[in-house]
């Protein structure tokens, strides 16, 4: 075994005996609360999170094929994790998009990934944003996932802002397992997400 693999399973372990702080809140606290106003009689059917999905559409793909490596390469610092490249399903002559092609990457986090993004999202990259007044609490689906668009990447601190060649900005979608709105927003609240309305 390398040293880098001994290294790698370390970090592993290591990462295994702290659980992230917003999963220790959700058990200790969020849970609780729930089900006391909701009247969950089974801890099962309490609302949690499920996954965070990170979007990021390189508009200049079309004429730069490396806007998409970067991009990509800006979202693993950011998630930590490996993103996939989206491909376009079909051609379009008037966005001089052919079949197949580079559009743009996408990562599904889950777990332990999950619980440490969020915290970050709300503890460090939101304060960031400039004039930041909170986030619209009406972006839910009706299934109990929010949505929500940053204009910005640069707002997270993983990201060097003297080595970002263009400013992009990306979609998070957090997706639960509540059955309605409501319960997902109170959900989310329980974490401290910022919303405005």
């Amino acid at each position: 075994m390398s040293d880098q693999e001994k290294a790698e399973k370390q970090k592993n372990v290591n990462e295994a005996k702290v659980p992230p702080r917003f999963k220790q809140r959700y058990e200790t606290v969020i849970r609780k609360a729930l089900q006391e106003k909701y009247g969950f009689k089974n801890v099962m059917q309490t609302p949690k999170l499920d996954k965070i999905v990170i979007n990021m559409g390189v508009s200049e793909a079309t004429t730069d094929r490396k806007a998409v490596d970067s991009a990509a390469a800006d979202l693993a610092l950011i998630a930590g994790q490996k993103p996939i490249i989206t491909k376009a399903k079909t051609s379009n002559a008037s966005f001089k998009v052919r079949e197949g092609m580079d559009l743009g990457c996408k990562v599904t986090l889950r777990g332990t990934h999950m619980y440490e993004f969020l915290d970050r999202l709300v503890t460090i990259a939101l304060p960031r944003v400039r004039d930041f007044r909170g986030i619209n609490g009406k972006s839910f689906d009706g299934r109990g996932n929010y949505a929500m668009g940053i204009k910005e990447h640069i707002i997270f601190p993983e990201i060097q802002y003297d080595k970002v060649d263009k400013i992009r900005g990306m979609d998070i979608i957090i997706c639960t397992t509540a059955s309605n709105d409501d319960e997902a927003k109170e959900l989310l609240r329980g974490f401290d997400l910022p919303f405005s309305n």
